[in-house]
């Protein structure tokens, strides 16, 4: 087979998530016939550099041989089996695992099968914790502008990407939106921190009029990620758990794409010191291989549900594949290269290395702003530098640089006009200098008049 082959089959029958399929017209779909390492290689052998890890799941490269041989022990032991009323070694330990590892606190892990479950198993039980309670007026969740949570209704709805969520507006409930602390639209001047800080006030004016009627707020801690990578500093989560203490409100920290080492830390909630009251997890939580999420919790939480069946207490949520043991014995392997390796200071270093591979572009006349927090790298175009003038988004400058960044070998799939690097940890200083080269050839075609 060749990717001719493979394309003609693939558009006669796929239909592709968050694509205009039309565009297949002109700019047919790569086909991938095996990967290692940072690198996925087609039918004909062309060979493209993964810079987004595969929509960032993926930590340790393609195919990892210590992840592949616990997969294949786990295959012949058992695949999978339900989870109500049954258990297995995999989900106990990465259970018992992940709770050593995430904020002090944090007791109980529920299972789901992917981000958005995930979110929606926390906006479930935080609203159904305080109907336990007695306290059915509280029926309504903050969030952040520009945020995302996914794509299920509820975690679409506590979302701000218009993109994604105008269509189905009329479907979703309406949540109290605040500003975000987005650092890009800080005045000239004024620090990350400073903005951060400055900006909650909106939080707290949110919260001191609404708190009676609010079960959480929800946030993606230190990088709106589909949002175009915005970024703001961790005083402002600092601030926001004081303010949810203070006011009586869930925390739910989103960390589905940010967790597992990508902002610097583990976690990106250590880096404030805090610890939420929902912790969402997924992508990275397999290194990529297979979909599985987890919410972990409270026992004040998990202790308002506690009770006699007749009591109706009880959170029925379910799905069919929740704590797959192929999955878990992924997650579990994953975790074991994190303990075996100096992954985080490792990260470290290739941040630092990203960050020197595009410092020239800072100052390149439509770029508006090179934007990092570990091993998230952003570089925004924009049309007018002193103004701040975006591009209009049906000019799909990005697209540009996508078309131009496959064409070397390189696979950046950008957010509008945002390019962004988020690699797999096993990416080398070469493979980004090469990253960064193509994304400055791209920007510059991109942004010729």
């Amino acid at each position: 087979m060749d990717n001719e082959q493979l394309i003609r089959r693939d558009l006669s029958v796929l239909w592709h998530p968050c694509t205009q399929m039309k565009d297949h017209e002109a700019l047919p779909p790569v086909p991938v016939r095996r990967a290692q390492g940072a690198w996925l290689e087609d039918f004909d052998g062309r060979r493209y550099l993964d810079a987004v890890s595969s929509w960032w799941v993926n930590l340790f490269g393609h195919c990892n041989p210590y992840i592949n041989a616990a997969l294949r022990e786990q295959l012949d032991t058992l695949e999978h089996v339900l989870l109500a009323g049954f258990s297995h070694a995999p989900a106990v330990e990465l259970a018992e695992r992940l709770l050593r590892i995430v904020p002090p606190g944090l007791a109980r892990c529920f299972y789901a099968d992917n981000g958005s479950s995930a979110v929606e198993v926390a906006l479930k039980m935080s609203f159904h914790y305080w109907r336990n309670r007695g306290e059915h007026g509280r029926t309504r969740f903050i969030n952040l502008s520009n945020s995302y949570h996914g794509e299920t209704l509820g975690a679409l709805a506590l979302g701000d990407v218009a993109l994604y969520k105008e269509t189905y507006r009329p479907l979703l409930l309406e949540p109290l939106t605040v500003p975000s602390p987005d650092c890009f639209l800080r005045e000239p001047g004024q620090s990350w921190e400073a903005h951060s800080r400055a900006m909650f006030r909106h939080m707290e004016e949110a919260l001191a009029r609404h708190a009676g009627s609010v079960c959480a707020v929800i946030v993606e801690p230190l990088v709106q990620c589909a949002g175009h990578m915005r970024m703001y500093h961790p005083v402002y989560l600092e601030l926001l758990r004081a303010a949810c203490d203070r006011h009586g409100v869930h925390l739910i920290a989103d960390e589905i794409a940010v967790g597992f080492g990508r902002t610097g830390t583990m976690f990106a909630c250590e880096q404030a010191g805090i610890r939420p009251d929902f912790l969402c997890l997924s992508k990275g939580l397999t290194g990529g291989y297979l979909p599985l999420s987890v919410v972990l919790t409270t026992d004040a939480v998990y202790g308002t549900f506690y009770d006699d069946y007749a009591s109706l207490r009880a959170f029925l949520h379910s799905h069919s594949y929740t704590g797959n043991p192929l999955g878990c014995r992924a997650a579990l392997a994953t975790l074991d290269l994190f303990e075996r390796d100096p992954v985080i200071a490792d990260n470290r270093r290739r941040a630092a290395r990203m960050a020197q591979a595009v410092a020239d572009l800072a100052d390149h006349p439509h770029v508006a702003e090179v934007r990092q927090t570990g091993m998230i790298l952003a570089i925004e175009m924009i049309r007018d530098k002193a103004r701040r003038e975006p591009y209009p988004w049906q000019e799909r400058r990005g697209l540009a640089v996508y078309r131009h960044a496959l064409s070397r070998g390189v696979l950046l799939r950008p957010l509008g006009n945002v390019i962004y690097f988020m690699p797999p940890y096993v990416v080398t200083d070469e493979e980004i200098d090469l990253m960064a080269a193509v994304a400055a050839e791209g920007i510059d075609l991109a942004t010729r008049p």
